[in-house]
């Protein structure tokens, strides 16, 4: 009896009590809005009576917080972490403070509050609370972020928890199944945890895992880099032009990875970045270093040294040095490769809002096109052609062998397209370089092929671009045309929907190369049927004017024309005259070879009006074979050849002083000849798409000679024919290109 009505008793205290402490935290929220320091009084008096319950406490530090009383909502918070770990609404709390912390908004006026409240607390309790508020977190990305705040706060705990995370959000890349390596959990790891790492040295760490963990950093900071702009046309915002340009920083760019804020996302000076991590990781493995910064060509030299004796080395010393080169020209590769792409073709790396900049394209010199082999001159010596006889001779390059190896070659860039020429250059020297140090010796190419089918490099457009070029200007085409096959394959799987769209010329790089490729190798009917491919994605430039192009300014080769190779601009204005050079070289051996071809010989002439004067030679030399021969057909002529000098030498040979040669030059149709009205003409000219010239010359001196006692509709032909001499040749060749292509193919089968 006496034990239960002590129980009784008991238990009326427990319910008076919290009734008394609910009825003083009610009386101290009522006071709040009223009489601050009355509300305060109250709590006060309450937490005397009762100093264990939370709610009093927990009531004195909110009024505490939402005055922004930084000290002591501190301190109540610090006691009620400490006297009640357990209540839901210290963690919640806790929960906004830690958010607070990893928030990148500077501008929140509760957020920098929360922050200062939580460095009023004492390090060790700060230490704690971010260690429970880790184990409160199940999702694996908040996680990781919390533990990383306590490594930075308090670095003493990396000893501890640094492996264990870097590890643990490797783990989660793995299980997250991530496409790319640019994803929430590498960032964290590669940009936040592993310098924290490898720059403590309580941390001891295999090398084995200094190796894996660079080339995790390599991966990533080289795909960031590198990334297409595809992934970020969302995120982009203005940005400076001259920052755009440099591939330096265009890490400034707008960029979102999954799962990080905008901030986070953004990487500045990765490439510093990754070379301090390779820096870092060659002192803790005790490779041969330097002090002191290095210039690129400096740490390719010195690796060439260190592959010299590295065969003297013996298994733990010989892996060593050989991660060490591999590694170091590694880097050295991809960054110059990167450099060079994104100086030829800076589209794959820019954004919408980006300043277009044209591409440029590697192709071998065809402007020995217009080179003349010997000639004997003996008969029909023309008023012009004794000015062509007084011009130097040069050598024709048809016979010159290929380098192979890419011996004594030369770019050439005009300056003007490409100010920073010499840099450009020298990037694609040290990555070529680079890369055949890495093939030069078998374990170094064992293990640089093995870190490459790793990273995929073989779904890398840009790298792909830049092998092919590499591959090009070392000579070995038929390798060179298998990797621009690859290319295009790429840029199909890239861009899908531009690559059948007219105009996109960018697009078609590997087609221009594969020309230039097949025409080094000799295969010219592949060259043809390539350039002809081409040029149905091409459309004329504006003419410029009547007179004679000239060379821009070049980087001056001290080795022979046929080696030279050039850059030149991916444009229908520079691309298009390209073609018609390889298309001139194609057809010049075999109109000049000693077996009749009169219509390889005619299209050496169409082509030869393009950059007139500069064929003048090789024109002699057909009007010397026509000569030698007594006749010549070719019944496209007065469909596209325009050129005055030509219709006037034409002309004369049909004269008794120029040999009264037998010329077949009209079409079977007689279109060009039927009609003598002006309107009719006008019909004709307007079916191939030509203007009427602003002034017809009708009395030029194309017809000395030949208007007596010559056939009318030749000379009518011929009269009509000069009156187009003022249309853009451009376009009268683009059409002979389009309209003929299956006879220009027949003609070179």
């Amino acid at each position: 009896r006496r034990r239960l009505v002590g129980a009784c008793a008991s238990g009326v205290d427990v319910m008076s009590a919290q009734g008394d402490c609910e009825f003083l935290v009610k009386r101290a929220r009522e006071l709040v809005q009223e009489d601050l320091w009355a509300a305060k009084a109250w709590l006060i008096t309450a937490r005397s009576l009762y100093p264990a319950d939370f709610n009093i406490q927990y009531e004195m530090y909110t009024i505490e917080r939402n005055a922004e009383r930084t000290a002591s909502a501190g301190r109540l918070l610090y006691d009620m972490f400490v006297n009640f770990p357990d209540q839901p609404a210290v963690w919640r709390e806790i929960s906004v403070i830690t958010s607070a912390l990893r928030n990148d908004s500077q501008d929140n006026k509760q957020t920098q509050f929360l922050r200062s409240l939580f460095e009023t607390l004492p390090g060790r309790v700060q230490c704690e609370m971010l260690l429970k508020a880790t184990e409160q977190c199940f999702n694996t990305l908040e996680r990781a972020e919390m533990l990383l705040l306590l490594l930075k706060r308090f670095p003493e705990t990396v000893v501890q928890h640094g492996v264990s995370l870097g590890e643990t959000l490797l783990e989660a890349e793995n299980i997250e199944d991530q496409e790319s390596s640019v994803n929430c959990f590498r960032k964290l790891f590669v940009c936040d945890v592993l310098p924290l790492i490898i720059n403590n040295p309580d941390v001891r760490l295999p090398a084995s895992l200094l190796y894996k963990y660079l080339n995790k950093a390599a991966e990533f900071y080289i795909n960031y880099v590198t990334r297409s702009p595809q992934t970020e046309t969302q995120h982009q915002g203005s940005q400076d032009t001259s920052d755009l340009m440099s591939p330096s920083k265009r890490s400034s760019q707008k960029y979102i990875i999954e799962g990080l804020t905008e901030k986070s996302s953004q990487i500045v000076d990765p490439w510093d970045r990754l070379f301090k991590i390779l820096s870092v990781v060659g002192m803790r493995c005790e490779w041969q270093m330097d002090k002191g910064t290095r210039s690129f060509s400096d740490i390719l030299h010195r690796m060439k040294d260190l592959c010299r004796y590295i065969g003297n080395f013996e298994n733990e010393a010989h892996a060593k040095y050989r991660s060490q080169v591999v590694y170091s020209v590694l880097l050295v590769f991809f960054k110059n490769a990167f450099q060079y792409v994104s100086g030829i073709q800076p589209s794959l790396f820019q954004g919408p809002n980006a300043p277009s900049q044209v591409p440029l394209v590697l192709l071998e010199d065809a402007s020995n096109a217009y080179v003349d082999v010997e000639v004997e001159r003996s008969k029909h010596i023309h008023k012009k052609r004794k000015l062509a006889e007084t011009r130097e001779k040069t050598v024709s390059s048809d016979d010159e062998e290929c380098s192979g190896k890419g011996r004594n070659r030369h770019i050439l860039v005009n300056k003007t397209e490409l100010p920073n020429s010499v840099e450009l250059l020298e990037s694609f020297k040290l990555a070529k370089e680079s890369w055949e140090l890495l093939h030069s010796v078998e374990s170094l190419d064992k293990e640089f092929t093995r870190i490459c089918l790793l990273w995929k490099t073989d779904t890398w457009l840009w790298l792909r671009i830049f092998l092919t070029d590499m591959i090009i200007y070392q000579g070995q085409y038929k390798k060179a045309v298998a990797s621009l096959h690859h290319l295009a394959a790429l840029q199909g799987s890239h861009s899908p929907q531009q690559v059948l769209g007219q105009g996109s010329l960018e697009q078609h790089r590997a087609l221009i190369q594969l020309a230039s490729c097949h025409y080094a190798l000799g295969e010219y009917r592949l060259t043809c049927e390539k350039v002809l491919d081409l040029m149905c994605y091409m459309s004329p430039p504006a003419q410029d004017g009547v007179k004679t192009q000239e060379e821009p300014p070049k980087v001056k080769s001290k080795f022979r024309k046929g080696s030279d190779q050039k850059l030149l601009p991916c444009t229908n204005k520079a691309v298009m005259p390209y073609c018609f050079q390889l298309l001139l070289a194609c057809f010049k051996l075999r109109a000049f070879t000693d077996n009749r071809d009169d219509m390889a010989l005619g299209h050496v002439i169409v082509l030869l009006q393009h950059e007139w004067p500069r064929g003048e030679n090789l024109f002699l030399k057909a009007v010397n074979k026509i000569c030698q021969q007594g006749n010549f057909q070719y019944e496209n002529f007065f469909n596209y050849v325009t050129n005055i000098d030509m219709l006037e030498e034409f002309a004369y040979l049909r004269t008794q002083e120029g040999g009264k040669i037998h010329l077949e030059l009209l079409p079977n149709q007689g279109m060009l000849i039927k009609y003598d009205t002006g309107l009719q003409n006008l019909h004709v000219r307007e079916r191939w798409g030509l203007k009427w010239p602003a002034v017809l010359p009708r009395h030029h001196t194309v017809t000395r000679g030949i208007t007596k006692g010559v056939k009318e509709d030749f000379r009518l032909a011929m009269e009509r024919q000069v009156s187009r001499c003022g249309e853009n040749l451009m376009v009268v060749l683009h059409h002979f290109c389009i309209n003929e292509k299956i006879l220009l193919l027949q003609t070179l089968s």
